[in-house]
């Protein structure tokens, strides 16, 4: 079942998730940039605002329409919500050795904006803080209450590459709420429901139901979104391609470029790297255990008792591309790339995984013609 909602109307849809409790987070521009934050009502949404993007560069430009979703994705990524860079894990204090682990009661959130690259982030994270075999506690009590409003993508940038992993730009499943913008004459959404919770709230909105032309219309945003990213990336065998290829020399090509920042793990939707701090009041009364967002890039994060497992930018990487694009899948069953592009905007040497990829290949191809 499909309805269509009045871009005028948008402000009802966010005021019937309040009306449910939740606390709603969207995008909206702020320093720059279209970050996720929470909204106050529809104003708060990037109203005529793209986004610009290319290998190490990232710029907002007004649109020539009044689009409230009409650019691609910006430095944040769900991941801050799911998994916070700074996690208080417990704390200590010397009077009876107390020791008391963190409350894990979050709010009801509603996101609002999730692009379809970013519902397979999200799938894939759950993948692992929730079906291993030990749930990670504090991952699993702010994933609980969350309602998807999904967005499908109209306006890719030049960098993003979803269609050739298939996890945009429409969005099929994992949602509560699925929003097509449309501006072909009016401007409307079509909204689709995907759960029962999804279907509450839309009883509960001023729509009207789809017409053909409707759904004719959402579908041609979506094709001409896939259209625009053909032939960025070739997915085909990347897995062993990857791994039949570890000592290519082309890792030493790309370790000359790369800054081991850590800026393309750090925007990534999916990289869940942490490791934790230890600390104490300077009185010695209390004691603190934080969990923390890190990076593969970091030097020493692959230290251990004997020495360094990846002591040079070469092996990282090395050790970055292999696991996102091969050996994740052996973990997970999946990629672990969803084809943002984040990872691209956001690398200060403007490295885009996609060449590096196109790289490899090209040397495979010639050891073995």
């Amino acid at each position: 079942m499909a309805e269509v909602l009045a871009a005028a109307d948008l402000g009802v849809l966010l005021g019937a998730l309040r009306a449910r409790g939740y606390r709603v987070v969207g995008p909206r521009v702020a320093a720059g940039v279209i970050q996720y934050a929470e909204l106050d009502d529809a104003g708060d949404l990037p109203h005529g605002w793209t986004d610009e993007q290319a290998p190490g560069r990232y710029r907002l430009a007004r649109r020539d329409d009044d689009a409230y979703f009409g650019y691609a994705v910006g430095p944040h990524s769900w991941k801050r919500e799911l998994l916070p860079p700074r996690v208080r894990l417990w704390q200590a204090s010397r009077d009876g050795l107390a020791v008391e682990e963190e409350e894990t009661d979050y709010q009801p959130t509603a996101f609002v904006g999730v692009r379809p690259c970013e519902l397979a982030a999200i799938a894939i994270q759950d993948r692992v803080f929730l079906d291993g075999r030990f749930a990670d506690r504090d991952y699993a009590a702010r994933r609980a209450d969350v309602f998807l409003v999904a967005v499908e993508c109209g306006s890719p940038s030049s960098l993003c590459f979803c269609s050739s992993l298939g996890t945009g730009p429409g969005a099929t499943d994992g949602f509560d709420l699925a929003l097509t913008e449309l501006h072909a004459g009016e401007h409307r959404f079509l909204v689709r429901s995907g759960s029962s919770a999804g279907n509450a709230v839309l009883a509960d909105l001023p729509t009207r139901p789809a017409a053909r032309a409707d759904l004719e219309t959402a579908e041609q945003v979506v094709e001409a979104a896939a259209r625009a990213q053909a032939g960025r990336f070739a997915a085909e065998d990347v897995h062993d391609l990857l791994l039949r290829n570890l000592e290519s020399p082309h890792w030493d090509a790309v370790a000359e470029r790369c800054l081991s920042c850590g800026n393309c793990t750090l925007v990534c939707p999916t990289c869940f790297c942490t490791h934790v701090e230890d600390t104490s009041s300077l009185d010695g009364e209390t004691a603190a255990r934080d969990r923390v967002w890190d990076t593969c890039f970091s030097l020493r994060y692959a230290e251990m008792h004997g020495g360094n497992t990846r002591p040079t930018t070469r092996a990282r990487y090395r050790q970055w591309l292999t696991h996102k694009l091969a050996t994740w899948e052996d973990q997970f069953g999946t990629s672990g790339c969803v084809g943002c592009g984040r990872c691209i905007a956001w690398c200060p040497a403007a490295i885009d995984i996609r060449a590096e990829v196109a790289a490899i290949r090209q040397e495979d191809a010639h050891a073995h013609a």
